[in-house]
């Protein structure tokens, strides 16, 4: 992930100063344990400042506003607490080519600030800190006691202090090109490392993409380059130090990350907030997505082990009370052919009743026939109330499967992360899993009743019909027995697991065998059976769909459905 540099924090600093100075400081909502939204109000416009001292995301920019869930954090509160009602009348870099920034806060405009709120942008030692006029601490993101650190604790009640100073030479304007040129090239080596350990300020993507814009390789040595390639390299050089110095930047996208310089820009962004804000939102909900996907997929391997050896094993058992009415035949033979049985015999064979075919009956020596033959009966009687204690169980432990396999297919369709709303349609499995008591949270909240944003997939039909999909068992079943209304179809893979399909009709409206066709299409792909040639899809009114008492989210039952051959590879 590219870290927020002192170029790009310079370039974020600015365009918030132009654009938000001075406004008045409304709420403050703490998103997760390292970012915070603070609401600001100009007179133009409002908006959300986003805060985070995320090791490997530590930035700030204008985001998106928060969620309307519980803020449980006390950071937060404490801040508001301070705040409330304050504008923020300044954003000053503490030092030179420091990555600190000082957001001072005022009463009104023109006053001496109150508050100072410092927000470090240093990696893995990233934090916020707020103090008084007087630069006491308050309150802090992440304290650091004497024993983690005896060089800079940072700790309620003691005066801040800014952190170590850079000791290494800074970038300047003034410098000559031979000065330059003679600190670089002093050890020989990559340029693009020899940039880096010559000068503070720097970080390896400015490096690489000022290095590439010269026309140069990154790992070129210093001793091949030519009078030419150190004098474009050094224009690159003046060119970022007069952005810097003028505050004049170009932020782009670039194959592999952004830039606020506009070297390597593949395409231009709005401003720095919108690429700022969108970059760090997606590369964390990556993490976040692949992370949760993995455990989720862990998690319902596991369980379906279980149930199914578990289903195996009351399979097995129902397979031996097949025998029941066997142990009561020769129970039956055995009082019918008294007369046969000799003491101490340890098998009898006896004629079947029906067929006259010999049928083997193991005896025990020690108990005489009518012994041996009550044995039977009650082995016969046990086999029967195995089966009647083990079928419910049976059925019970299948049911489990067949939900389980359903989530299980959700995952699956959501294979990778594209748009904040895969993340979201994952949130949602694992808040169902909670609910459902396959997974452990203490800090789960159920929000299955909460108004939130659907997020189904949609489509439009050959004639623009539009088809609703869902993601997981939530949305399947807001789907079909919130949304869907009476002129609707409703699709899905017949005894498939897969997702709930809307196909939404206006009244008096038919569609045609394209329409259904391509729904069909689109249930099939969206189910397990996905790499089939053809797949069997039911199709109904949403009247005639069901949710049996007591059962688990997504499933649901059918009736005056049709049949309808769906092709998943068409579906795309």
């Amino acid at each position: 992930m590219q870290p927020v540099d002192f170029t790009t924090l310079t370039a974020a600093c600015s365009e918030i100063r132009t654009h938000w100075l001075p406004s008045r400081m409304e709420q403050v909502f703490q998103r997760d344990r390292y970012t915070i939204s603070v609401a600001l109000r100009t007179l133009k416009q409002r908006g959300w400042l986003e805060i985070s001292w995320h090791p490997q995301a530590a930035r700030i920019c204008i985001g998106d506003p928060p969620p309307r869930t519980p803020d449980t954090f006390t950071f937060s509160q404490q801040l508001i607490h301070q705040l409330g009602g304050l504008a923020l009348i300044a954003i000053e870099a503490i030092a030179p080519w420091e990555r600190v920034i000082d957001l001072q806060f005022a009463r009104r405009p023109g006053e001496s600030p109150l508050y100072h709120v410092y927000v470090e942008v240093m990696g893995k030692y990233s934090n916020v800190i707020l103090t008084d006029a007087s630069n006491l601490i308050i309150t802090a993101a992440h304290q650091v006691s004497q024993q983690q650190s005896s060089v800079r604790p940072i700790l309620t009640g003691q005066v801040y202090e800014t952190p170590p100073k850079l000791t290494g030479p800074v970038p300047s304007e003034n410098e000559s090109p031979q000065r330059w040129q003679e600190r670089v090239s002093l050890v020989p080596g990559a340029i693009k490392r020899q940039l880096l350990k010559s000068y503070s300020g720097l970080s390896a993507s400015l490096v690489d993409s000022m290095v590439r814009s010269a026309n140069l390789a990154p790992e070129a040595n210093t001793d091949s380059l030519t009078a030419q390639d150190w004098q474009e390299l050094f224009a690159q050089w003046q060119k970022w130090l007069q952005a810097l110095k003028q505050e004049q930047f170009h932020p782009a996208w670039t194959i592999d990350g952004y830039t606020v310089i506009g070297w390597g820009g593949v395409k231009p962004a709005k401003n720095i907030q919108e690429l700022l804000n969108r970059y760090y939102s997606d590369r964390l909900n990556e993490q976040l997505f692949a992370q949760l996907r993995h455990q989720l997929s862990q998690k319902l391997n596991n369980i379906l082990a279980k149930l199914r050896l578990k289903a195996n094993t009351f399979s097995e058992r129902l397979q031996q009370s097949d025998r029941a009415d066997e142990y009561r035949q020769k129970a039956d033979l055995l009082m019918a052919h008294l007369q046969n049985w000799e003491a101490g015999m340890k098998e009898i064979i006896l004629p079947d009743f029906e067929t006259g075919a010999p049928i083997a009956i193991a005896l025990q020596p020690d108990k005489n026939a009518v012994q041996n033959a009550q044995g039977l009966y009650k082995q016969h009687q046990k086999l029967k109330r195995a089966r009647a204690a083990v079928e419910p169980l049976l059925a019970e432990v299948n049911g489990e499967i067949e939900y389980l396999e359903q989530v299980e297919d959700a995952i699956a369709q959501i294979d990778k992360y594209q748009i904040p709303e895969d993340l979201q349609a994952l949130e949602e499995i694992r808040d169902e899993l909670i609910g459902q008591k396959y997974l452990e949270d203490p800090e789960y909240r159920d929000r299955s009743n909460n108004e939130t944003k659907s997020n189904f997939h949609r489509y439009r039909t050959p004639n623009g019909f539009e088809i609703l999909i869902g993601r997981n068992n939530r949305q399947n079943d807001q789907l079909t027995f919130r949304v869907a209304g009476d002129y609707d179809l409703w699709f899905h893979a017949q005894e498939i697991p897969g997702s709930h399909v809307l196909l939404r009709l206006e009244p008096g409206t038919v569609p045609e065998e394209t329409d259904l066709q391509f729904t069909a299409n689109l249930a099939a792909y969206y189910s397990r059976a996905r790499q089939s040639d053809q797949v069997p899809v039911v199709y109904t009114q949403p009247k005639y769909v069901y949710k049996p008492k007591g059962a688990k989210p997504g499933i649901a039952i059918y009736k005056q459905e049709r049949i309808i051959w769906g092709k998943p590879g068409n579906s795309q």
